[in-house]
């Protein structure tokens, strides 16, 4: 696969795609792409009937920013990164990741989540925490491990798998700023 770099996120990309902030007329082509993953049900534990502006709310509105990825067949995948915690934990984010259907396995969601990562030192973030990635979803699994963020807890049967029931949870975390 051809690579370019964005000199803007400082990280390799797929040839002809790149990341920028979400904007509200992108939601059209969205929404889509995040009701499928939704509505399935196996990744992200989220009412599978959330609705359309809920939706909006939860990705776009409510995190401090959103952005999408763009090639030549348009909106490929979409980010929002946010603040874990309040208070004593506000300099830990949290991202959610979506690609949608047609564009997986082309690297996007590695360069994302590459992305979220210069983007939440940017945002003055030291840590990402994902809280809650399915223990079936091997491939999130391996490619957060790839990236360096360390499972720091299982939470046992913490998922409702629509096809395989009970299923555990993990917490993963990496440390983005200087060495303690």
């Amino acid at each position: 696969m051809e690579h370019t770099i964005d000199r803007g996120i400082g990280v390799a990309v797929p040839s002809h795609s790149t990341i920028r902030l979400a904007r509200e007329s992108d939601y059209d082509t969205v929404w889509p792409i995040l009701r499928d993953v939704i509505r399935a049900g196996d990744t992200y534990a989220l009412d599978t009937q959330l609705s359309r502006d809920a939706v909006r709310d939860l990705w776009m509105d409510t995190p401090r920013a959103s952005y999408v990825v763009e090639d030549e067949d348009g909106i490929i995948g979409t980010y929002y990164i946010k603040t874990n915690q309040q208070g004593g934990g506000a300099h830990v984010c949290n991202c959610g990741y979506v690609v949608a259907p047609f564009a997986r396995g082309r690297g996007i969601a590695e360069m994302m989540c590459l992305h979220s990562q210069d983007e939440a030192r940017g945002l003055g973030y030291l840590a990402m925490q994902f809280n809650s990635v399915v223990e079936t979803n091997e491939a999130a699994i391996r490619l957060w491990e790839k990236l360096g963020f360390d499972t720091v807890g299982r939470l046992p049967r913490a998922f409702q798998h629509p096809e395989q029931g009970f299923v555990d949870a993990r917490v993963m975390y990496k440390w983005l700023g200087e060495a303690v």
